[in-house]
């Protein structure tokens, strides 16, 4: 006991061995070489919740800093649940703080998917999204992880372990971090995560991990630097700075004029496509005017347009919207495509039995695991390209 307070000793908590920032910055200290941390993520990813003091062919040295300040996964799947037709599975995380996180796995059907006009080669395989950070501080009004507030930042362990989870069920491919936070709040927890997971052993490509953000101009101005070959994709939702302020009310600190002028700085540096997602509120962003705003704002851009269809998320100010008809979807997209030839897709509609759908992560969900016909989807990234 503290003599001074009376109370227990705080308990440090460790660090997830897949912090690869904490892991290298103590081996360095104590002298061993960082080559070997490829080695102990594959021994890890291999034998989950194994004693690292098992991991085979390290320095003597290795072993006592391993033993007393990391573990192999600091935080555990709660509940995993999946849709009616199987291509979703939702898990609830369980970090060593107490907190929970969502990801999401998304199953799909490559061969579903068209390349220049023709079938792509492929076959069955999975996108995992993942969370950045508990809750969210920037109060989206579509969106259900808005109304938990922000809570705290991910460590980059924290948002490997989702991966690390996921691939136990699936065979992951794609990365999106499109679920809760703003990943671009969490900057170098973001980055770090995603030069491991490109690295030994997960080797995931960076074309196939894609960053969503509300439009954080100053570290969209890094992110090129930071993450080349990593896709950006940014949450528009409007075309116009009035009506984006309504429905995302973190957008005051990011105009719209400002923010497509970093756009084409990044596009003109990189060449990449960006892509930018739009969900569809009926009467307020979805009209045909809209839809021409959109398209003039867009044009100086090589841009793939995300229409999302929105979903429903209880109670709170997100009652007030709600989702376009099928039809008007398809006319909005029509102009897009035929007036101003901006590449334009409708997401399709995933895991919204079990809240796991775009807009829907917020922690809510009890244990449960039924399983139902698998009916796989070609997946928007799929189309994308």
């Amino acid at each position: 006991m503290s003599v001074a307070s009376g109370r227990p000793p705080v308990r440090m908590a460790v660090r997830s061995v897949f912090d690869a920032g904490a892991l290298r910055s103590e081996f360095e200290s104590a002298g061993i070489s960082t080559k070997f941390l490829p080695l102990i993520w594959r021994h890890a990813l291999d034998n989950p919740n194994c004693d690292l003091e098992d991991v085979p062919s390290l320095p003597s040295a290795a072993y006592p800093l391993l033993r007393d300040k990391f573990r192999t996964m600091t935080s555990s799947v709660a509940s995993a649940v999946d849709s009616a037709d199987g291509t979703t599975t939702k898990l609830l995380v369980r970090l060593q703080n107490g907190s929970y996180i969502e990801a999401v796995i998304m199953r799909y059907d490559t061969r579903l998917g068209k390349y220049d006009g023709k079938p792509r080669p492929g076959g069955l395989r999975s996108t995992l999204c993942v969370s950045s950070q508990v809750g969210c501080k920037m109060g989206c009004k579509f969106c259900a992880t808005g109304t938990m507030g922000f809570k705290s930042n991910l460590s980059s362990g924290e948002i490997v372990e989702q991966l690390v989870h996921a691939l136990r069920l699936s065979n992951i491919r794609n990365i999106v971090f499109m679920g809760m936070g703003e990943p671009l709040n969490n900057y170098s927890a973001v980055v770090e995560a995603v030069k491991v997971v490109t690295g030994s052993p997960f080797q995931l490509s960076p074309k196939r991990i894609t960053i969503s953000t509300v439009g954080i101009i100053h570290a969209i101005n890094k992110f090129l630097g930071d993450l080349p070959n990593v896709n950006l994709a940014v949450s528009l939702h409007a075309p116009d700075q009035e009506t984006r302020c309504q429905i995302m009310p973190a957008a005051r600190a990011f105009p719209i004029s400002r923010l497509l002028d970093s756009l084409q700085v990044y596009q003109k540096t990189c060449g990449q496509k960006i892509f930018i997602e739009y969900i569809m509120l009926d009467g307020v962003n979805d009209q045909e005017q809209h839809a021409h705003q959109l398209g003039n704002v867009l044009e100086p851009l090589k841009v793939v347009v995300n229409l999302i269809p929105f979903n429903p998320v209880g109670g709170g100010t997100s009652s007030h919207y709600k989702a376009t008809p099928s039809q008007t979807v398809l006319s909005f997209q029509k102009i897009l495509r035929g007036v101003y030839n901006i590449r334009t897709t409708v997401r399709q509609q995933m895991g919204q039995d079990i809240s796991g759908a775009c807009g829907q992560l917020v922690v809510n969900l009890p244990l449960r695991r039924p399983l139902g016909l698998t009916t796989l989807l070609p997946d928007i990234e799929d189309l994308r390209i």
